[in-house]
């Protein structure tokens, strides 16, 4: 198994090493622009075996203390310590440290605005005046990938600016790549990196929850059996549920999310679960703007 990687266009690279699957975009100078994706594959290819390395560290809880060495591994641990005592492992950075760790090469001259998207988890660099606009696809379940008209609607956009404090965008959800504790279908975390924001949607994303005996969740080492989750039961169906209960579980949600956000964790998350949502607005005066609901974004979460 080697990194590969294929120009998409003239500002796209499609970078590939085993599960870590990356899109990256930059706007600016041609000349700094492939200067920046150079040196970004040139770090890329390292990555995945640096991990694997100390993998059995980082599925450990990070309140047994034990840090990682690596640049990657302390970020991820580092993201998720903020969340101790409660039962979280570096593995739910792991997204948004990788990709935080490549926006780094497009922080240079030339580079207008750039973004890092591994697979939903997004680190933006925005120069001085820039911004960049983010598509939220709300429910994995309605993507069907034969569609061949070519055109991905969203469900909402916004617009992120760089004299806002937020560098990363992550979601999380039980439909997603990764296990969640709980019942959302998607939850869409803004912070102030990419690893933040991932461990942050985690998080979340495990609050959105409801008791109801349909809801059918299985040990995490019966459905992955190296999962950093162990026995842990994690979500894995979840039939429609009454109105009241998905409110339940929303606002349940929503209270963690403000907690975090209070707490300098999260600046804006938006929570979705079976047509219901919630909105948690940042907190300082520059809100979150709405880009026009015909207006298709260049970054997807």
């Amino acid at each position: 198994m080697t990194a590969q990687r294929s120009a998409l266009d003239q500002n796209r690279w499609h970078f590939n090493h085993g599960p870590i699957d990356i899109v990256a975009e930059a706007h600016g100078d041609p000349y700094a622009i492939a200067a920046a994706h150079d040196a970004a594959w040139a770090r890329f290819v390292h990555v995945l075996g640096e991990l694997v390395r100390e993998l059995p560290l980082l599925r450990l809880p990070v309140s047994d203390g034990m840090r990682p060495r690596g640049v990657v591994g302390q970020r991820m641990w580092n993201a998720c310590a903020a969340f101790s005592p409660m039962f979280i492992t570096p593995m739910a950075a792991v997204a948004g440290s990788v990709a935080q760790e490549l926006i780094a090469f497009y922080d240079r001259p030339g580079i207008e605005r750039a973004w890092i998207n591994n697979g939903g988890d997004i680190a933006l660099h925005l120069a001085p005046g820039q911004s960049a606009r983010v598509g939220v696809f709300a429910d994995i379940a309605r993507f069907d990938w034969r569609d061949s008209s070519g055109i991905l609607t969203t469900d909402g956009q916004f617009e992120l600016r760089a004299d806002q404090p937020v560098r990363g965008v992550a979601t999380s959800g039980w439909r997603g790549r990764s296990f969640s504790l709980g019942i959302a279908d998607s939850v869409t975390v803004l912070a102030a990196t990419a690893a933040q924001a991932d461990a942050a949607a985690t998080v979340i994303a495990n609050a959105v929850d409801v008791d109801d005996a349909a809801i059918e969740r299985r040990p995490a080492s019966e459905c992955k059996d190296d999962s950093d989750l162990g026995d842990t039961l994690v979500t894995v169906d979840v039939p429609p549920l009454a109105p009241a209960q998905v409110k339940s579980a929303l606002d349940t949600g929503a209270v963690c999310a403000k907690v975090l956000q209070k707490g300098g964790l999260v600046w804006a998350a938006l929570l979705v679960c079976q047509g219901q949502w919630r909105l948690v607005e940042p907190l300082c005066s520059k809100a979150l703007p709405r880009v026009p609901s015909n207006t298709v974004g260049s970054v997807f979460a």
